[in-house]
């Protein structure tokens, strides 16, 4: 028996399809943000983060990223570890208010860390690791606004700082820091690999070859289990709806 399905069952099966895919678009796009991974760390801690930056663009690279350590929280001890193809250029700042340590004040820190020389084609992603500390205890997160240049020009700016019940089309990496003794998803510097050197009076800026533990808590876990779900929810709608559309044909042949 064959069943045919009339112009309105198709029309309502294609508007099922246009739903399922526009709901896993959007959870890919939220998922291509600049992310910092483990998004979490511990006050007053060394960690090691990683600068996710995928390419967005179907026919550029990405030949230059750029990210900003916050000014107003500053960060005495920071090392870069190397990546294959890219070069780390850091900048450093005079601060307002030296950074007072056990070793003495600290009256610069690095404000800029840019990575040039290499790409990011169509359809990959790089991660830039930093080792840093110790990080600030009068604030429960940093903001590293994010530079991402194109090769034809363009420049991403990932700089909106994401506020409570919004959600910023281009949020800037963020951060979040939690109180010493408090649980920090591999916030610690043993848990991240990261070097623990004592403070000076000027930053601490090297290309290091520090270990990777391996376990990264991925900043974009949210969006990639919404387009999972948004995935299921949109094939599980649309298969329903055929399986009933099918039964009430058959039924009325």
């Amino acid at each position: 028996m064959t069943t045919k399905l009339t112009s309105g069952t198709r029309r309502t099966a294609v508007l099922l399809a246009t739903a399922a895919v526009s709901l896993v678009a959007a959870a890919a796009v939220a998922s291509a943000h600049v992310t910092v991974n483990p998004n979490t760390a511990q006050q007053g801690s060394y960690t090691k983060v990683s600068f996710r930056v995928p390419n967005e663009e179907k026919d550029q690279s990405t030949t230059s990223v750029e990210v900003d350590l916050p000014a107003d929280h500053p960060i005495a001890s920071v090392s870069v570890k190397p990546v294959p193809g890219w070069t780390a250029t850091a900048t450093t700042s005079t601060l307002a208010t030296p950074i007072k340590t056990d070793d003495g004040d600290v009256t610069q820190a690095v404000t800029k860390i840019v990575w040039t020389g290499g790409k990011i084609d169509p359809g990959q992603f790089q991660e830039f690791d930093v080792s840093m500390g110790p990080l600030p205890k009068d604030t429960d997160q940093l903001v590293f606004k994010a530079l991402q240049t194109y090769s034809d020009g363009n420049v991403v700016r990932w700089i909106d700082v994401p506020q409570a019940g919004q959600e910023a089309d281009h949020p800037a990496p963020v951060l979040h820091l939690t109180a010493a003794g408090a649980a920090a998803a591999g916030g610690t510097s043993a848990a991240n690999g990261a070097a623990t050197p004592s403070a000076s009076s000027s930053p601490s800026v090297a290309l290091s070859a520090s270990s990777d533990s391996g376990k990264k808590n991925d900043g974009d876990t949210a969006a990639r289990a919404l387009g999972i779900a948004g995935l299921g929810v949109g094939v599980l709608g649309f298969g329903t709806a055929i399986v009933a559309l099918r039964r009430k044909n058959t039924a009325g042949s």
